[in-house]
């Protein structure tokens, strides 16, 4: 068989098991609104931990990326604290970290390293360990700046921001299987069908019902390893920041199209209510909600249809959480410090109708399925975040009443010396509460492939 041939029976029994394990992973009730819709064994309830994925700082412990593991659980004894750190041994610009379908492992990477590090946070959730450091993604793929981890069946696609040729934007994804193996890569386009493109990554979302998957665009290494200051300054260094999203076969992981959506359109959130067929998302640089959705006629369209703060202050919104129900967004925005929350209740005009002021610098937002906990991070970049007394570095938990934020506990990444604090993830003690278990024709296949 031809490899081509191959990779294109690949992609066709992907595509038809992931149809039939999104209805097996949604049938559970899940414990955070931004995952995978192909990770099972979902929590139930309450959160045991949060797993952050912390950027190392020189002189703070040995000054590497870890992945710091804190209670969460209120009748637990250490409730609000550090129980446990891992340390990957070196400093690449920890960012992002999705779970293998299966929820046992998290991978995790850095933007300047380019290493992939994968965590089995499964056989115990409050002392994760590193089993395994993937170091050949620039070499099998030309990409570099692993951003977005997220589960298939068996596999893990990983979106990336840059590329070995010139650290410029333009870039792909690249498919691993669940052992580390490496399987295919998908160069972003820059032209699909007469629609021009950047070629630039960001982040992954799948609508496995409609089978779609969409990506976004940010920046590559040259602009996000610089100064923020320099950047801002520097008029063609800021005209190379990604203004598209594409459209993409999720079965066969081919584009289809390209949607204009100027200003590094970042997190993309499908709404996950039933009967729902769009997605959501905010662009940095031009404070903008932009929804996708089909057209009448059946084509993906991307709409502006809300504005973020002011966008002459360059408020630049980052995370976005959407709400289990898809009537609610939070948005982060960086330089003001400020928590939003829109109500989507008509996604085609969305209403800001809560703001709270959480941080001199916030970054990443995590809501619990339930709505009722909310979790936030500070670090951006680090040479994004701010300095002196503005450097904040943190995790900060909130109750939700639907009214108001309500502080929980924080933990001082700086005053524990713990690096800066970036991504989050859920885990839950023991075996997942409530794990559930493909049928099994799919098994059978999975382990065929």
């Amino acid at each position: 068989m031809t490899n081509q041939l191959m990779t294109q029976t690949r992609a066709s029994t992907t595509g038809w098991v992931l149809a039939i394990l999104f209805v097996v992973c949604n049938s559970a009730w899940a414990d955070e609104t931004c995952n995978s819709p192909y990770t099972s064994r979902l929590i139930k309830g309450q959160e045991d931990y949060v797993q952050v994925w912390t950027l190392g700082v020189e002189g703070w412990g040995d000054g590497s990326d870890k992945l710091v593991t804190i209670d969460v659980n209120l009748k637990s004894k250490t409730y609000g604290k550090v129980v446990h750190t891992v340390s990957v041994g070196t400093r690449g610009e920890a960012h992002h970290m999705g779970f293998t379908d299966d929820r046992r492992y998290l991978w995790a990477g850095g933007l300047d390293s380019s290493l992939v590090y994968v965590f089995d946070v499964g056989t115990d959730p409050a002392k994760p360990k590193l089993v395994r450091t993937i170091k050949d993604l620039s070499a099998k793929t030309g990409y570099m700046g692993p951003h977005t981890f997220y589960a298939l069946p068996g596999r893990m696609l990983l979106g990336t921001l840059s590329n070995t040729r010139d650290n410029g934007g333009v870039t792909g994804m690249a498919l691993y299987n669940n052992k580390g193996t490496f399987v295919a890569k998908y160069d972003i386009p820059t032209s699909v069908g007469g629609m021009q493109g950047d070629g630039y990554g960001y982040d992954i979302a799948i609508n496995p019902r409609k089978n779609v998957l969409l990506t976004s665009s940010f920046t590559g290494h040259a602009n996000y390893m610089r100064a923020l200051g320099s950047l801002v300054k520097d008029a063609e260094a800021m005209k190379k920041f990604g203004n598209t999203m594409v459209v993409w076969d999720a079965k066969a992981l081919k584009p289809l199209q390209i949607l204009s959506v100027p200003g590094a359109p970042l997190e993309i959130r499908w709404s996950l209510k039933s009967g729902d067929n769009w997605a959501i998302t905010a662009s940095a640089l031009t404070s903008k909600l932009w929804l996708i959705r089909p057209d009448p006629a059946g084509k993906w369209e991307a709409k502006e249809v809300g504005t973020i703060g002011d966008p002459a202050k360059l408020p630049l919104p980052v995370d976005i959480s959407i709400t289990a129900d898809g009537k609610g967004l939070w948005v982060n925005t960086f330089m003001d410090g400020t928590t939003r929350y829109f109500d989507l209740s008509n996604p085609e005009k969305p209403k800001e109708i809560y703001s709270k002021n959480t941080g001199r610098q916030v970054n990443m937002i995590s809501q619990s399925w339930d709505g009722k906990r909310v979790y936030i991070t500070s670090s951006l970049l680090e040479k994004w975040d701010k300095a002196g007394e503005d450097n904040e570095q943190f995790l900060r938990a909130f109750t939700w009443d639907g009214k108001e934020l309500k502080p929980a506990f924080e933990v001082d990444f700086g005053k524990e010396k713990l690096g800066r604090a970036h991504h989050m993830k859920f885990t839950a003690k023991g075996s997942p509460r409530a794990s559930l278990d493909a049928p099994a024709e799919v098994t059978a296949l999975l382990s065929r492939r």
